[in-house]
């Protein structure tokens, strides 16, 4: 990888505008090495098997099987049917997963700077490039998914309640009940 190292700006002598010109050239034509340092780090997202629909949102809660492995192939971390928000993960696990559909699987390679960068967090050492296998079950935007929590815990308290009527006295569910409470 290419560093650069910074100097202060000075103003240009005669003739070194094009001898400014020509190095940048020849540094670009030569491989590309000062395009390379100034190069934004990428996520690389490779389909394994393609999913179908759209992709997520920043939304979104995406249920998802996952390994995460070090570059050297160490396991750190495995789940299956893990919900995850977009906005709650690691920059390049929210890169990475807006690129995805339900259904699918991926391999994503994120580089050190858009997990964890120089901070160690667990048994993940500080600047340490990360690799997920992600397979994505479904994803929904939260706001749905609260809507249908809300309908199931109603859905739950009507039946407890139909359960607590009926059963409270002994008979079975919808049999007639006499004045004293007994069965008839």
């Amino acid at each position: 990888m290419t560093e650069i190292t910074r100097v202060p700006l000075q103003p240009l002598a005669k003739g070194s505008k094009s001898k400014l010109w020509l190095a940048a050239f020849v540094a670009v034509a030569l491989g590309g090495g000062v395009a390379a340092a100034v190069r934004p780090q990428l996520v690389d997202v490779q389909t394994l098997r393609a999913g179908q629909g759209g992709n997520p949102t920043p939304a979104d809660v995406i249920l998802i099987n996952y390994v995460g492995k070090l570059s050297n192939g160490t396991v750190f971390d495995q789940a299956q049917r893990v919900p995850a928000q977009m906005q709650g993960v690691i920059p390049g696990f929210a890169k990475a997963l807006a690129q995805t559909q339900a259904g699918g699987k991926y391999l994503v390679h994120i580089p050190a700077k858009l997990a964890y960068g120089d901070h160690a967090q667990g048994p993940i050492p500080a600047n340490s490039d990360l690799t997920f296998e992600i397979e994505v079950l479904q994803f929904a935007n939260r706001a749905e998914l609260e809507a249908q929590q809300r309908m199931m815990e109603q859905m739950m308290r009507q039946q407890m309640g139909k359960g607590a009527q009926g059963g409270a006295q002994g008979a079975p569910q919808g049999a007639p009940v006499g004045p004293d409470g007994a069965p008839q």
